[in-house]
């Protein structure tokens, strides 16, 4: 869980970014699923460390 939680964090970094970019780019269909991938992404990663710390415990 360690490494897919590292994962989806970097996914969710990424959407933020993307997100930046197409504001930049005024491309609204863009903004809509970058940003709905860093909420779910960046949701998941968010959970994940509250409920299980990090490092997670085994």
């Amino acid at each position: 869980m360690n490494l897919l939680m590292v994962i989806f964090g970097l996914v969710g970094i990424f959407a933020a970014i993307g997100t930046v970019q197409a504001f930049k780019e005024r491309n609204i269909l863009s903004i809509v699923f970058n940003f709905g991938a860093c909420v779910v992404f960046g949701g998941f990663t968010i959970a994940t460390i509250i409920t299980q710390g990090y490092p997670p415990t085994l």
